[in-house]
């Protein structure tokens, strides 16, 4: 590590440069300043360049709130730790299996203890206890484990809370990924592994098993390592607690350097403890309030084991029915749906902008029938979900490919002339909409849904129609149906299934989404920037909306929301503010609804002059 008068050595030398330029040109009076310069040098490279060791959490000037200002830090960062830990926005993730732990139930593998003024740390025999399993990628050695609490009032010290609520101590195994040494494994974003348990304290716990033999060993900090005689495994301490139900996201190091290296595990169990044995920390090391504040998420997900219990998430709802109707969508947790780049709009057809540029779209096995892969109720929409890395859009306009995950579908009541489209076009609502959803192939999706162009929404607008192999009449001029019936019963067919939401079943008929789409023209289109219409409503679509509707039978679309048991499943339509809507040059030329009864009118008005 570099000295703080090494690290500032090129901005001392040019202002030195400076000064003595400034006496060799008559300046003379500046000599009698240089003994303030150099003080005035000196004091900022020591507040500025504060060797990383120079920090505490209390009674110095490093306390954590300017950890970010010492010599080498990452503490003022974007992946911190600790964070608070909300589960009702945590998502559930199926590789977070069981792990794998080598030698936790070894009494012989505590080398030595540890106590300064910023933990009590216990430090394992190398190469003896691993960990590896529970959604890892390898195998990590474990190196020590340490503590964090508070102080002598039983003022709590865990580092991450839960909910808003901080335990009243919390145990941080920490492990490096195998054959790296740790300076290496802080340059890996993902080079160390903590297992953090939180300590909760309990008025009755037993007061003579392996807790009370740690805290007997317990001495004034000295900040030196000293062997200990502890016969006790990791097991020992982490007892009961159910290592198959814990939360998982990507963090640092909670103590400077705040390096952001961590893949983070909190259990979801606390371990339990009698109070007196949490005690003993504070009162025979001296020290207190050794934790850092919880730090914020950035957008980080935070990911739980299918094992453990998660409450229900915040819902939303499209009616009044709950707390978070549309109006305050915008109060969710970690909502853009406030923001000014909103969905769905209303297309004023007058004021779209023509983009020659909007040309005819590449379609990847939108013919092939057996890509979708299960068909969903969620609650708020019937979602089918395609097969991974199957389907594909480019084209278009689009700047990138993109990867279709779904489709689904938005309507309103069961009443003949029912209005439930997303999207209006000249303030006319259809029926129903279709959205299939594709995410640039190039990013995850977590990633995506972060990116102003991550998501590529494609918007079919739906009218039914009797027989969908003849012509039905609509406002004022005759359409042509656009779309077999066959495909659509097979797909209404499996709502039947689905009747309770969260239910799904596997999709085995035999339907392309052209079978859906029928022959709808795809080259006549609106295009503009905008949101999802679904909480958290990420600004993050690139949307195609389609001037043709497609046709289908109105007793198939009856069954939607019939049989999914909810009606009026559409987000009311946002502010467009500075944004433009392109519209591409056959959806511009073709005469709509506006312009043909413009047409007839002027047609009438020459016919009677005639």
């Amino acid at each position: 590590m570099i000295s703080c008068c090494e690290g500032n050595r090129s901005l001392v030398v040019n202002l030195l440069n400076f000064w003595s330029t400034s006496y060799s040109e008559g300046c003379k009076d500046r000599k009698m300043h240089l003994p303030s310069l150099l003080l005035c040098l000196s004091l900022g490279a020591i507040v500025k360049y504060a060797a990383a060791s120079d920090w505490c959490y209390t009674g110095c000037d490093h306390s954590p709130g300017h950890w970010g200002d010492l010599s080498g830090s990452h503490c003022g960062e974007n992946r911190q730790s600790p964070i608070n830990i909300d589960p009702h926005n945590v998502h559930s993730d199926p590789k977070l299996g069981n792990f794998n732990l080598t030698n936790f139930d070894s009494p012989n593998t505590i080398k030595s203890m540890k106590i300064d003024s910023h933990t009590v740390k216990l430090i394992l025999e190398d190469n003896e206890v691993e960990v590896s399993g529970g959604g890892l990628n390898g195998t990590y050695s474990t190196i020590q484990f340490h503590f964090h609490w508070g102080n002598k009032e039983h003022h709590p010290g865990s580092e991450h809370t839960i909910e808003g609520h901080r335990y009243p101590m919390e145990m941080h195994i920490v492990s490096l990924k195998k054959g790296y040494t740790a300076e290496q494994a802080v340059k890996d974003s993902e080079g160390i592994a903590v297992l953090g348990f939180l300590i909760n304290a309990t008025e009755d716990g037993n007061m003579s098993g392996p807790w009370d033999m740690l805290t007997s060993n317990l001495t004034g900090a000295t900040g030196n390592a000293v062997d200990v005689n502890l016969t006790i495994s990791i097991d020992d301490l982490i007892g009961d607690v159910n290592l198959t139900k814990f939360y998982r996201y990507m963090g640092s190091l909670t103590t400077p350097n705040c390096n952001e290296a961590v893949v983070w595990t909190v259990f979801q169990e606390p371990i339990n403890i009698n109070k007196e044995l949490i005690q003993r920390f504070p009162t025979k090391t001296g020290v207190t309030d050794v934790y850092r504040p919880v730090q914020k998420l950035n957008g980080r997900k935070v990911y739980a084991s299918p094992a453990t219990p998660l409450p229900p998430s915040h819902s939303f709802c499209y009616d009044d029915h709950c707390a978070y109707s549309p109006s305050h969508w915008s109060s969710l947790p970690l909502s853009h749906c406030a923001g000014e780049r909103q969905s769905p709009i209303d297309i004023v057809t007058n004021s779209t902008v023509t983009d020659d540029t909007l040309g005819a779209f590449t379609y990847k096995k939108f013919d092939d029938k057996h890509t979708i892969k299960y068909i969903t109720n969620t609650g708020h929409a019937v979602k089918c979900v395609l097969k991974e890395d199957t389907v594909e859009v480019s084209g278009g306009g689009l700047e990138h490919v993109y990867s279709t995950l779904q489709f689904h579908f938005h309507w309103g009541s069961t009443a003949a002339d029912s209005k439930g489209s997303e999207h209006t076009v000249d303030n006319m609502r259809y029926p129903m909409e279709m959205h299939i959803v594709s995410k640039r192939k190039d990013l995850s999706l977590e990633d995506a849904v972060e990116a102003p162009d991550g998501l590529a929404v494609l918007g079919f607008f739906i009218e039914p129609t009797d027989s969908t192999k003849s012509s039905s009449s609509s406002g004022n001029h005759e359409t042509t149906s656009t779309s077999d019936k066959g495909p659509w019963e097979k797909l209404t067919n499996y709502l039947l299934f689905i009747t309770n939401i969260n239910s799904r079943v596997d999709f085995t008929e035999e339907i392309s989404i052209d079978d859906l789409l029928g022959s709808v023209n795809r080259e006549a289109y609106y295009r503009y920037n905008g949101s999802l219409t679904t909480p958290s409503c990420n600004e993050a679509v690139i949307w195609t909306v389609f001037q043709e509707p497609v046709k289908v039978d109105k007793d198939l679309m009856k069954l939607f929301p019939t049989l999914a048991g909810y009606t009026n499943v559409f987000r009311p339509r946002q502010n467009l503010h500075s944004r433009a809507v392109l519209v591409t040059k056959s959806a511009s030329s073709a005469p709509g609804p506006i312009m043909l009864l413009l047409l007839l009118a002027c047609l009438g008005a020459f016919s009677f002059h005639l």
